[in-house]
């Protein structure tokens, strides 16, 4: 590993918790930690993906595992049973247990999403009725966090492609927003060497600037009373408990304490000015990288007061795309069908009136689950429809071997050993990976092209 930056190590000397010893020692040791967090709409209790794993303790369904296997060529994950993140910042899960009541139906905002580990672990703590918006700013980078939140298969879920100015159209309208922020990135240093040669005191800078200018903008779309968790995986203070202070003093946010009794390791901070906490991870200290995390809840403002709509409300299917829909659906009591374009959508019904607000204020990429499109004889069904909880249990599902689910994920030619014959899901262990449609002389690949497997075993 290239050598740490001295100016960033003489920076840290004074923060609460920072040894120096022992934290050269651990970034020269080379040791890497690999954790994965289970998605608890597709994995049951019992089920076992992975010999051997040590549980992480601050996370409700992440888990250490003894080596890194090869998840590119794991079939569960492409079925979306599990995410492979890092074990630290998976403290977000505190951050919004210990201050909201997660029985309650929330508007949540991840703001700077992709690829989509805090926004996976997010839906897995809401409640059904809850609403997800899952934002990505970089273009490039939106399709990833779309393929992400598709695998994981919550129909209460939103990819949106927009800047953080965007979402003060929105105001007072998100009960939560999640702003793991850009940052300079020194906490990835032991996972990715190629970081130290990018970090600089000036990126600090341009990176605590940016901090403020992205928490600016969106501040508005937080309701009043409402929480922000703000997380970077740098160390430096002018990205963490600086920008605390900037929060608690020019937007007049008040800072919530955590209670960390039960995690040993995690070093608790509070900023120089305000006196708001912070919550800092040393991999010296703690099984996982750098990370840091508070917590802040808004103090002006007022409630949601709706927003003047662009166009008309959703546009229903007809009663014959209805008909076709149904029979792929586990039931069609608690869910709404609108098109786009040529495409039929599935949501659940409350989200009847905020995908038109959300619609009129910014760009959606995803909403909730695409079925399929209609067409004279029936409907041709989507690959997010394959792998979301909406399915109906009764349709064909033909199982395949290892070798035959990575055939799969290649998109390459199948053989099963079938007589049926029409649309049918191919598993692997039970566990749902697409579509196929057998015909009387071939198998039609209905894998995604761009998600498929490209690289050789």
């Amino acid at each position: 590993m290239s050598h740490l930056p001295t100016p960033l190590i003489e920076s840290l000397i004074h923060i609460t918790g920072f040894d120096r010893d022992a934290f050269v020692r651990v970034h020269e040791s080379g040791e890497q930690i690999t954790s994965v967090r289970l998605n608890p709409l597709k994995v049951s209790p019992g089920d076992v993906l992975f010999p051997s794993v040590e549980k992480i303790p601050w996370s409700s369904y992440g888990y250490y595992l003894p080596e890194r296997p090869s998840f590119t060529f794991d079939p569960l994950f492409h079925a979306g049973l599990y995410y492979v993140q890092e074990a630290s910042g998976m403290f977000v899960e505190q951050a919004l247990r210990q201050t909201m009541d997660l029985s309650q139906p929330l508007r949540v905002l991840d703001l700077c999403a992709a690829p989509g580990g805090k926004s996976t672990l997010l839906q897995s703590l809401v409640s059904n009725d809850s609403l997800l918006v899952s934002n990505e700013v970089i273009k490039s980078r939106v399709h990833l966090l779309e393929e992400n939140m598709t695998k994981w298969g919550a129909a209460n879920t939103v990819v949106t492609n927009n800047d953080p100015k965007d979402f003060a159209r929105l105001e007072n309208y998100f009960d939560v927003i999640v702003i793991d922020a850009p940052c300079s990135g020194s906490g990835l240093f032991r996972r990715d060497p190629g970081a130290i040669r990018e970090w600089s005191e000036g990126n600090v800078q341009l990176c605590h600037q940016r901090q403020q200018r992205i928490l600016a903008d969106v501040w508005p779309a937080l309701k009043q009373g409402g929480v922000l968790i703000y997380s970077t995986c740098s160390y430096s203070k002018e990205e963490d408990e600086d920008i605390l202070d900037w929060i608690t003093a020019e937007l007049g946010a008040d800072s919530k304490k955590l209670d960390i009794s039960a995690y040993p390791g995690i070093v608790e901070t509070v900023s120089e000015k305000k006196e708001a906490w912070g919550y800092r991870f040393y991999p010296d200290k703690i099984k996982g990288e750098g990370f840091f995390a508070a917590a802040l809840q808004k103090q002006e403002g007022g409630e949601w007061g709706g927003i003047r709509l662009k166009r008309g409300g959703l546009e229903k299917v007809s009663k014959m795309e209805a008909q076709q829909a149904a029979r792929w659906l586990r039931t069609v009591d608690d869910t709404i069908l609108f098109k786009q374009k040529e495409d039929i959508i599935a949501l659940p019904p409350y989200f009847e009136t905020d995908i038109p607000a959300l619609q009129s204020a910014l760009y959606l990429k995803k909403a909730g689950v695409l079925m399929g499109k209609p067409t004279a004889k029936e409907l041709v069904p989507e690959h997010a429809l394959a792998l979301s909880g909406l399915l109906n249990p009764e349709l064909v599902s033909i199982p395949l071997n290892k070798e035959q689910a990575i055939q799969y994920l290649r998109r390459d030619e199948l053989h099963p050993d079938t007589n049926y014959r029409g649309w049918a899901l191919v598993d692997y262990r039970g566990y749902r990976l697409g579509w196929v449609k057998v015909l009387a002389n071939r198998v039609n690949n209905y894998y995604p092209k761009e998600w498929r497997i490209l690289k050789a075993p």
